[in-house]
């Protein structure tokens, strides 16, 4: 439960409540469970706080410090946290269903198993977070930094992901059915049996991706530069590979039924054991 006298503190207002931290540096402060809906805490310094359990469903945190903060279990749920900061910051199984994040500072940070549903992470940084189950679906991470980031399993259905930096993120088994990603740098990412079925990939930097037993099928593939990419085994029935550069691409033993090759440049691919448009096998 909350400490009292802290709670206290808080519920004068972030003025107060930031000299009092200032002048107090040793006390590490503890609001877990506090009921603290829709109190305006913008600015408020709560780096290393314990908020577990704590409700903060539609609170003001703009621009706060939650650096290192624990937060799990908390309902942030259409909380406002625009450039906050909550790197190293602890959110395992916490709920942001809603929540408005964009130019957040995340990096580092543990989600596992949080909720994220339909939340607006536009331009957040993200990298070197731990996502792993997380519930993406409808997220906007338009233009969000996710590099090495670990998104095992997560759940990115119709998310956009448009211009996102996704060089070497793990996304292997993620589920990325009809997620955004026009112009994403997907540079060396770990995509392993990732569901990326009918994707939008136009444009996108998939430079050295390993997209092993992927499925790809009805995927947006246009201008998508694949060159070096490893498609062994990755299901790519009915994708638009227009233009696409799969130059030293290894695509042993995929399956490209039905799929869209004009223009796209297989120069030194590997298409041992590949199926073709036509149905026919590749030798």
């Amino acid at each position: 439960m909350a400490n009292v006298e802290h709670l206290a503190l808080l519920e004068q207002g972030a003025v107060g409540w930031i000299k009092w931290r200032t002048l107090n540096p040793q006390i590490e402060p503890d609001l877990s469970e506090a009921n603290l809906t829709g109190v305006n805490l913008r600015g408020a310094n709560l780096q290393g706080v314990n908020l577990r359990k704590a409700l903060l469903d539609s609170t003001l945190l703009i621009a706060a410090n939650l650096q290192g903060a624990n937060l799990s279990q908390a309902n942030l749920s259409r909380a406002s946290l625009n450039e906050a900061n909550l790197s190293d910051a602890c959110l395992i199984d916490t709920t942001l269903i809603g929540a408005e994040l964009s130019n957040a500072e995340l990096s580092g940070a543990n989600l596992i198993g949080a909720d994220l549903y339909g939340a607006n992470l536009s331009g957040v940084d993200l990298s070197d977070a731990n996502l792993i189950g997380t519930n993406l679906r409808k997220v906007n991470f338009k233009g969000a930094n996710l590099s090495t980031a670990q998104l095992l399993r997560a759940n990115l259905t119709e998310a956009s992901l448009v211009t996102a930096n996704l060089s070497h993120t793990n996304l292997s088994s993620a589920n990325l059915y009809e997620a955004e990603l026009l112009g994403a740098y997907l540079y060396k990412a770990e995509l392993h049996k990732a569901n990326l079925c009918e994707a939008h990939l136009s444009g996108a930097y998939v430079f050295g991706a390993n997209l092993c037993e992927a499925d790809l099928e009805r995927a947006d593939l246009r201008w998508a530069n694949l060159s070096r990419a490893n498609l062994c085994q990755t299901n790519l029935r009915g994708a638009n590979l227009r233009g696409a550069n799969l130059s030293k691409a290894n695509l042993e033993r995929a399956d490209l039924s039905g799929a869209n090759l004009r223009g796209a440049n297989f120069s030194k691919a590997n298409l041992h054991g590949t199926t073709m448009p036509d149905g026919t096998t590749h030798h």
